[in-house]
């Protein structure tokens, strides 16, 4: 005869059962904040930031370039030429350590029947030419022309801003800031607010490349015209915000 308040094994399991069920579903209703770095509620935004400067400063590519019927004749040449444009230059007040030399070629000329042999000699050399004096560019451009003569190419300016570090800082800020206002917007919208940065990653951008004058052949007598515009400095962010 069974004992009155004795509890049988399969009775007590099916208790111990629904005590575990209470808990884990009382552990699920729990709306604690998830402890920092266990997947936190996040918000992941992309800023962007773009600044303007003039450019300071303009180099110029430009080559001296001459064909003869022997090597030693088409590099003897080219090389006295570039010389007297590399200190005619000097001479005008361009820092000799502003000119760099950037290739040296020969190369054979074949005739234009199609045959194989060689009819003379082609020898280039060229340099940039770094000119920090913007109000001097034209008249240097001239100058580099008329010595060279028609030996001369001028293969492309490019302007540049010799210092943009308080752009690049400028243009981090905007792109930070404009990242921020998209996260606040998105917490208010989630019915959230901002917590702390979970992660900043960063991609430096550029301005568009000016556009480049088609190579000039001959002698020029007068200066070049020239315009500088401006350059932008652009910067894009991701940043991850917790949401709290």
């Amino acid at each position: 005869m069974p004992i009155a308040g004795n509890t049988s094994p399969l009775r007590r399991l099916s208790l111990a059962l629904l005590t575990g069920l209470t808990v884990l579903a009382l552990s699920a209703c729990d709306s604690t904040p998830a402890p920092p770095g266990q997947n936190p509620r996040q918000v992941t935004v992309v800023g962007a930031g773009h600044v303007e400067g003039t450019p300071d400063t303009l180099t110029a590519n430009s080559a001296i370039s001459f064909v003869a019927a022997d090597v030693t004749t088409a590099m003897n040449q080219t090389n006295e030429r570039q010389r007297a444009v590399i200190d005619a230059l000097v001479g005008a007040g361009v820092d000799k350590k502003d000119i760099s030399t950037t290739g040296v070629s020969l190369q054979p000329q074949y005739g234009g029947d199609g045959s194989a042999n060689i009819v003379g000699y082609q020898a280039s050399n060229t340099i940039d030419v770094k000119i920090r004096d913007l109000g001097s560019a034209s008249r240097v451009l001239a100058l580099i022309v008329s010595t060279g003569g028609d030996a001369t190419r001028i293969n492309s300016v490019n302007y540049s801003i010799n210092d943009d570090s308080q752009l690049v800082k400028d243009a981090r800020a905007r792109a930070f800031n404009d990242a921020k206002d998209r996260a606040d917007q998105y917490a208010q919208l989630s019915g959230l607010k901002l917590g702390r940065v979970i992660s900043i990653s960063e991609v430096a951008g550029g301005g568009p490349i000016p556009p480049q004058p088609a190579p000039m052949q001959r002698a020029m007598a007068s200066d070049v015209p020239l315009s500088p515009g401006q350059q932008t400095v652009s910067f894009s962010v991701t940043v991850i915000w917790e949401l709290t």
